[in-house]
């Protein structure tokens, strides 16, 4: 519909420009983390010459990331220099303090964003491009996944209480960092690990790094056709339903179903995408990310939502996670 003459000066293009120029912020924010910026920044501010001291990197350009951080409001100025964010502080400092969300910065630059420069072509057809994991590649790709998965099981770990229960199922589990997080949080918690491949692999790792290890059993198998134990009051799948079909998706919380005693709640943790409403721009961008990386699918709520009623669970909360996917908590019925 035009836009009536009197009223265009009123118009605002910003929105248009702020997202088109977003990749120029996603670059030098990865310029910046493989720099060192926040790093150098870990034990308070510091004026542009000592950045420059402790980055290597020229003035010009030091400056330029600085105020870029500045203004994507993950740097802040401060006595004449510039400071860390709390959250840099917390994620990209190396401080221990967090998640380091490092790795992941490493993945989005030296993996996903080749891939997003050929997403024109993605958007036509459907079909990613192909994933090249050759070389130091594949290191890069799972040490950024696996990264993010531990972000996502942090913030799951504050925003639902694993204490109510006593025996918890990760089926068809993505990553470790999620029982990890319960575990060490709940002495009293035991826990079963069930995937396959090289998951099961990083799952171990990850379990002995936290210290938790003697409380989980884990399982090489695959739990679309393999047999599943059961007597769990809580069932969780994580990062499960954008890499499988919808058939294999309902076999999957069929599975869990099985494994759960009456009453058990279920953790269905992904990325969804909402029919309608303002839908969640993290669920939309990573539907893209998904299609473009691998061609796994990022699914509307409702029909996950179909698919658990459909297999014994009632849906009963959804929970959101800052900088993470949601997650559909469900009950056996």
């Amino acid at each position: 519909m035009p836009v009536p003459s009197d009223a265009r000066a009123a118009v605002d293009p910003a929105p248009i420009v702020d997202v088109a120029i977003g990749y120029m912020a996603a670059k030098q924010l990865f310029a910046a983390g493989e720099a060192g910026l926040f790093a150098a920044l870990a034990d308070g501010p510091a004026p542009l010459d000592e950045i420059v001291a402790r980055t290597g990197l020229p003035a010009r350009t030091a400056l330029i990331l600085a105020d870029s951080m500045v203004g994507l409001g993950l740097l802040e100025r401060r006595d004449a220099g510039y400071a860390n964010s709390p959250a840099t502080a917390h994620h990209l400092a190396g401080t221990g303090e967090g998640v380091d969300l490092r790795p992941f910065l490493t993945f989005l630059d030296g993996v996903s964003y080749p891939h997003w420069l050929g997403f024109g072509e993605t958007s036509r057809t459907a079909r990613p491009a192909p994933l090249d994991l050759g070389g130091d590649r594949l290191g890069t790709f799972l040490g950024g996944v696996m990264t993010y998965n531990a972000l996502h099981a942090t913030m799951l770990a504050r925003a639902y209480d694993f204490g109510a229960h006593r025996r918890v199922l990760d089926l068809a589990g993505l990553s470790g960092s999620f029982l990890a997080e319960a575990l060490r949080a709940h002495p009293e918690l035991s826990a079963t690990f069930l995937s396959d491949g090289d998951l099961v692999g990083h799952a171990e790792n990850t379990l002995a790094a936290a210290g938790v290890e003697d409380r989980v059993e884990v399982i090489g198998g695959d739990p679309l056709s393999g047999e599943v134990p059961t007597g769990f009051d809580l069932v969780l799948l994580e990062h499960v339903v954008h890499r499988f079909d919808a058939e294999h998706n309902r076999r999957i919380v069929a599975a869990a179903r099985k494994a759960a005693e009456p009453g058990a709640r279920l953790l269905l943790l992904d990325f969804f995408l909402e029919p309608t409403g303002t839908p969640r721009l993290i669920d939309t961008l990573h539907a893209g990310e998904y299609l473009v990386i691998d061609g796994t699918t990022v699914y509307p709520r409702a029909e996950v939502e179909e698919w658990l009623v459909e297999a014994g669970w009632h849906p009963v909360d959804l929970l959101e996670l800052p900088g993470s996917p949601r997650v559909i908590v469900a009950e056996a019925r």
